[in-house]
């Protein structure tokens, strides 16, 4: 800093950083808001995950059929 500054140079510079410290808050804000969003997204697939996961072993391996499910023959 520049020991010649007047009151009214300081009193800009104090002005900038005031500004700047305002913009840096609402890009926090919004950061957390976003982060909070995509956090809540994460859990709603893990949860549908985790029910896919639950479903797997009702339909049995892959390859086995059902007999009912499937058509008859044609005559």
């Amino acid at each position: 800093m520049n020991d010649t500054s007047t009151p009214a140079q300081l009193q800009a510079r104090i002005e900038a950083l005031e500004i700047k410290a305002s913009f840096h808050e609402d890009l926090l804000e919004t950061l957390n808001l976003t982060l909070y969003r995509q956090q809540q997204l994460i859990d709603s697939l893990q949860a549908t995950v985790r029910q896919l996961g639950e479903r797997m072993p009702e339909a049995g391996p892959p390859g086995q059929h059902n007999l009912r499910d499937e058509l008859p023959p044609h005559y």
